[in-house]
């Protein structure tokens, strides 16, 4: 399998995406930003598509637009949770658009699935030192921003007594996952983000209570749901977005499930005060 440069290209790119997916996303889920962080895909559809009209590579227009959203999304600062209507209405308006520029240039439409359910298998190299670029930007500004941002995170209101710019560090980080959400998209596609940077940092949540193991469960659990999607699909031949997707769903479901309790150990009963035990 390996003996193939498209494999090995392949398995290069899934890995800096699901490096970079698994610790921002753990982040992305311990905030409720989830729904926030799809609809970041979808805009990034529009700015892909809107890009090839203009001349410019889909995976730039996929980067302005999303960190454009991000930064947007950042700015209504604790507003947006109240504003889930407002972000679907902006997500199907964006797959509206993204459809009207696709119309426009048809000889896109093999590249627009690519970017709708993704392809990892068709990454070149360029794009991989691409994605690796990206990623270091993403992660350098995620170490950076990381103490104030879980202390904003856990603790919203003692963090804003303390000095801490809720606002700021919304609009920092969800530029972070607009980052990471263009890496993503060009493994398993703008409507399957979910899948890698939702599913193993939900998992992680589930399976561990600690942020620092969970960041590397969460990190481990998406390279590992990625090397073994892209291994599936190269025996069966079916699409590695597909395998990616069903394995970090069953992942999470594995984890809902109820554990069974840890035995008590034994406990000899006492005499109750004032009765001596009988002797044998």
């Amino acid at each position: 399998m390996l003996d193939y440069d498209f494999m090995r290209t392949a398995f290069a790119a899934a890995t800096v995406v699901a490096v970079v997916s698994g610790a921002v996303g753990y982040f992305l889920v311990l905030r409720g930003q989830t729904f926030a962080g799809h609809a970041l895909a979808h805009v990034g559809f529009t700015g892909a598509t809107g890009a090839v009209l203009v001349g410019i590579a889909p995976l730039w227009g996929l980067v302005l637009t999303t960190v454009a959203a991000g930064v947007g999304m950042g700015l209504m600062g604790e507003r947006l949770a109240q504003r889930d209507v407002a972000i679907g209405l902006v997500l199907s308006l964006s797959l509206g658009l993204g459809l009207l520029f696709l119309h426009f240039y048809t000889a896109f439409a093999t590249q627009a699935t690519a970017l709708l359910f993704g392809n990892v298998l068709a990454v070149d190299e360029g794009t991989v030192w691409t994605l690796a670029a990206l990623g270091l930007v993403s992660l350098g500004a995620l170490a950076v921003i990381s103490r104030p941002l879980l202390f904003a995170s856990l603790q919203p209101e003692l963090a804003e007594a303390k000095g801490v710019s809720l606002r700021l560090y919304s609009v920092l980080f969800l530029a972070v996952v607009a980052l990471a959400t263009a890496e993503c998209a060009q493994i398993v596609g703008v409507l399957l983000v979910f899948s890698l940077m939702v599913g193993p940092a939900a998992t992680a949540q589930r399976l561990t209570s600690g942020v620092g193991k969970g960041i590397l469960l969460s990190v481990a659990l998406a390279v590992a749901v990625a090397w073994l999607g892209i291994t599936l699909a190269f025996h069966t031949d079916w699409p590695s977005s597909f395998w990616i997707t069903a394995l970090s769903a069953g992942a999470y479901l594995l984890a809902m499930l109820p554990r069974p309790a840890s035995p008590r150990p034994a406990t000899i009963p006492h005499p109750a005060p004032g009765i001596a035990p009988r002797k044998g």
